[in-house]
């Protein structure tokens, strides 16, 4: 398939690439650029196949360099900029990458996870901007089945896994997207999630294969986000269930425009009171579910089923397929199991690790280990991860479900639930949350509150109060890690 961004060019040269604070370029403006970076790369050395790591924070610059690494024939190996230097530097090394290439706020970071790694080159993006440009062989076509990223998993139990995606991967992923949501001549899609991970990245790809501009923040703020959908024609967003309860409550009484029709919305469960207050706005929350190893979505909610069926992620991409899998075989609507997916934007496999990559994928079924169901419409609703499954008395209690009941409580910023140990029942739930400045915490109230919406069996056992949950670098909540605020007697 011709060069992405190189057609784009050709086909719609003068149209919006990429807006930011500062700057707007048109594809071909962008391709020129990406072009000159290229060769600068090639100039010191940078050749196809090469693993070439990076860290950034979101911006222009890091745009064209994704690209550049593209039109050498590199693999980009996006590192978490959020992560501890020990685990960058963890990850560089288990990469194989031959480069490191930062942005001038990540220099001293750079240095600093290059101790001791002789065998990888170290630049600056300014100082590879200083290179001369070179006579380079560039790629004017790309092998769909060829690795385009490694991006590492979040790394929730133990060390994170390199998950490779092709050209292919992050094709298909675009196109099962477009074919779901559709695309409309006035589309601008607002990136504020990091580029390091495979959302972002994702819009990306979907900016130069669809020809739709995409305006680009640093950071997410709330503020600025709802400023752009009303003010700078954003159509369509990306977030995950905190920034979209950050955005309404900036938003207050007021509507969205018409004129903006996707808030797709990732990252997990979703609470409940969240989708209600969207629903009661009739605000176009798309659930989506997806992963690394998919590059990004997998499932989405279509838009004619957006407030009849809230709550569920929907149906899988037109590529794809989903199953629910328990005790070898598929269950039958209303069944929770594990969600197991194909298509061809699943990952061929995980990075220098066949095992994983054996254990996970099955005659190209990708085995998630998250739980959920179909209901009888073939709709998907996620429950929770199944290392976090909750077996209480023989019954499944899922703690995705408790912490989107213990979220509607009006004193309830945050909430976290594991398992612990229980002599009648086997394990109980046990409830930590964070609770919203000015508010009152009182265990009895939100326990009260809990009987009215939970079985039995899923009342916690104790809600405790504590200041911060864990988290990790993707702000992923760290269940594993609220064991360690446990008082003695629930310590195992």
């Amino acid at each position: 398939m011709p060069n992405w961004l190189m057609q784009r060019a050709k086909l719609t040269p003068d149209r919006v690439a990429v807006e930011t604070e500062n700057d707007t370029v048109s594809f071909l403006t962008l391709y020129q650029q990406v072009t000159e970076i290229a060769r600068q790369l090639w100039s010191i050395g940078v050749r196809e196949n090469d693993k070439v790591a990076f860290i950034s924070r979101n911006s222009l610059e890091l745009v064209r360099f994704y690209h550049a690494l593209a039109a050498v024939g590199a693999v980009g190996v996006p590192l978490n900029n959020r992560l501890s230097a020990g685990e960058q530097s963890w990850q560089l090394e288990d990469s194989c990458a031959k480069w490191l290439i930062c942005d001038e706020h990540f220099q001293s970071r750079g240095l600093e996870i290059m101790k001791g790694k002789s065998s990888v080159s170290f630049l600056t993006m300014a100082q590879v901007r200083d290179q001369p440009q070179a006579e380079a062989r560039l790629q004017n076509e790309f092998d769909l089945d060829k690795p385009c990223t490694i991006i590492y998993t979040s790394g929730t139990t133990g060390n994170p896994k390199g998950v490779i995606l092709t050209y292919g991967n992050h094709w298909w992923s675009a196109a099962g997207s477009m074919l779901n949501l559709g695309l409309e001549t006035a589309d601008k899609w607002l990136c504020c999630v990091p580029l390091f991970h495979v959302s972002g990245l994702s819009i990306l790809m979907k900016n130069v294969i669809y020809g739709m501009p995409i305006v680009l923040q640093e950071k997410f703020n709330p503020r600025e986000a709802n400023r752009f959908i009303y003010e700078e024609g954003v159509t369509m967003i990306s977030v995950v269930a905190n920034m979209l309860k950050r955005m309404l409550e900036d938003l207050g009484d007021r509507k969205y425009p018409e004129s903006f029709r996707c808030m797709l919305l990732g990252g997990g469960p979703v609470p409940q009171p969240l989708l209600s207050r969207c629903v009661e706005k009739r605000i176009p929350v798309f659930q989506t579910y997806g992963l690394t190893e998919t590059a990004s979505q997998m499932v989405t909610l279509t838009p004619e089923f957006m407030f009849e069926k809230a709550g569920s992620a929907g149906k899988p991409l037109f590529p794809g397929r989903v199953r629910i899998v328990g005790s070898g075989k598929d269950l039958n609507p209303g069944e929770a199991g594990e969600i197991v997916v194909k298509g061809l934007n699943v990952t061929p496999g995980y990075w220098r690790r066949p095992e994983a990559t054996n254990k996970a994928i099955r005659d190209g079924w990708l085995f998630t280990g998250d739980i959920g169901y179909l209901d009888q419409d073939g709709f998907l609703y996620v429950l929770d991860r199944r290392k976090d499954l909750i077996i209480s008395g023989g019954e499944n209690v899922y703690p995705a479900e408790i912490e989107s009941v213990l979220l509607g409580h009006p004193s309830v910023d945050e909430a976290g639930v594991i398992g612990v140990k229980d002599d009648t029942w086997g394990q109980v739930p046990y409830a930590f949350v964070k609770v919203k400045d000015g508010f009152h915490f009182s265990e009895e109230e939100i326990l009260d509150y809990c009987r009215k919406y939970l079985a039995k069996y899923k009342l916690p056992r104790h809600v405790q109060r504590i200041d911060c949950m864990p988290r990790n670098a993707s702000r992923k909540l760290m269940r594993r890690k609220l064991s360690d605020f446990l008082p003695e007697p629930f310590i195992d």
